[in-house]
C-alpha cells in the first residue's frame, strides 16, 4: 500500500524533480498578455492625446474617404477632351456613350460624395459610389491591373466603414427573411470593412524598389495589418497604419513638386487622395473599434 501524501490529491507544489508547480507556471505572463499590456500603454496615452478630436474624427473620415472620388469628378471636368479621346480611341467606346458615361461618374461621385459627407442618405450613396468604382474599372479598362485592383478593394473597405458608421440601432427586415438587428448588420459590415482596408498595403509589397527602409515599413505594416484584421487592438494598429500611409504618401506621392506637365503628375495626384480616402476608413476604424467579431471584443467577454 503505498502512501500518497498531499501530492495525490494536488495540495501543495512541492515537485523536487519537475521544478515549479502548475499553479506557478501559469503565473507567468504570456507573449499574447505582455504584447497587451504595451499596447494598452499607448492606446492610453493616444486616447489621452487625442481627446480634443474624438468628436471630429467621424467628420474627417468620411470627408476623407469621399476626397479622392471629388478630386476625380473635378479631374474629368478639367480634362473633358482628353478623357473622351481616350475612351473612343483607346477603348473604343462610341461617342455618345463616352459623354454619357463621362457625365454619369462626375454627377454620381459629387451627388454621392456630398451626402456621405453631410450624412444623408449614406447607404445610397455608399451605393452609388461602389458602382462608379466598377464601372470605372470596366470603362477605363483597369479591371484587371493588380495595383488598381487592390487599391480599390481598399476604398470599397472604407465606404463599407461609412455604411457602418452610418447606422444606428433599428430593425431591418428585407421581404422573406428573418429580421436582422441593425447591430448585427453593422457587425458584418465592419468585419468585411477592415478586411478590404489592408488591400492596399497588400499592393505596396509587390510595387516599388526594394530597400532597407522598404523592408521595415513592410514588416511594421505587415504587423498592423494583421492586427487590424482579427481586431486585435485594432484601434492602436490603425493609428500605426495611418501615420505609416500618411508618411508614404507624402514622401513618395508628392504631386505638387512635380512639372504641371510631368508624365506621372496625374498619377501621383491619382494615388495621394486614394491612400487619403483608405486613411479616412482607418480613422472611422479608430473611432467605431473593430466591431464584435475581433479579438478585442472576445476578450472582454471571456
Amino acid at each position: 500500500m503505498s502512501i500518497r501524501g498531499t501530492a495525490g490529491y494536488h495540495l501543495g507544489n512541492q515537485n523536487r524533480f519537475a521544478g515549479p508547480g502548475r499553479a506557478d507556471a501559469t503565473n507567468d505572463p504570456s507573449p499574447l498578455d505582455a504584447i497587451r499590456q504595451q499596447t494598452s500603454k499607448i492606446e492610453d496615452f493616444l486616447d489621452t492625446y487625442s481627446d480634443p478630436i474624438k468628436p471630429y474624427l467621424p467628420a474627417i473620415g468620411r470627408f476623407l474617404i469621399v476626397v479622392t472620388f471629388l478630386e476625380d469628378a473635378l479631374r474629368i471636368i478639367t480634362q473633358w477632351n482628353d478623357q473622351l479621346t481616350y475612351l473612343h480611341d483607346y477603348r473604343h467606346i462610341p461617342r455618345g456613350l463616352t459623354h454619357l458615361f463621362l457625365i454619369s461618374n462626375v454627377v454620381a461621385m459629387t451627388l454621392c460624395s456630398l451626402m456621405i459627407i453631410v450624412r444623408k442618405q449614406s447607404e445610397y450613396a455608399v451605393g452609388g459610389l461602389l458602382g462608379v468604382v466598377i464601372t470605372q474599372a470596366l470603362g477605363y479598362g483597369l479591371i484587371f491591373d493588380l495595383n488598381f485592383f487592390l487599391r480599390n478593394l481598399s476604398v470599397m473597405g472604407g465606404l463599407l466603414m461609412v455604411l457602418s458608421d452610418s447606422w444606428v440601432r433599428k430593425r431591418f427586415a428585407p421581404a422573406g427573411l428573418p429580421q436582422i438587428d441593425e447591430k448585427d448588420r453593422k457587425m458584418y459590415f465592419q468585419l468585411a470593412g477592415r478586411v478590404l482596408l489592408i488591400f492596399l498595403f497588400v499592393g505596396f509589397v509587390f510595387a516599388g524598389q526594394w530597400s532597407f527602409w522598404r523592408v521595415l515599413v513592410i514588416m511594421v505594416g505587415a504587423v498592423a495589418c494583421v492586427m487590424v484584421v482579427v481586431g486585435f487592438k485594432a484601434k492602436w494598429s490603425a493609428v500605426m497604419l495611418v501615420v505609416i500611409l500618411s508618411v508614404f504618401n507624402l514622401l513618395v506621392n508628392n504631386f505638387w513638386t512635380l512639372h504641371p506637365h510631368h508624365p506621372h503628375k496625374d498619377f501621383a495626384k491619382y494615388d495621394f487622395f486614394q491612400i487619403l480616402s483608405i486613411v479616412g476608413g482607418l480613422l472611422l476604424l479608430v473611432n467605431m473599434g473593430p466591431g464584435q467579431f475581433s479579438v478585442d471584443e472576445k476578450k472582454k467577454v471571456y
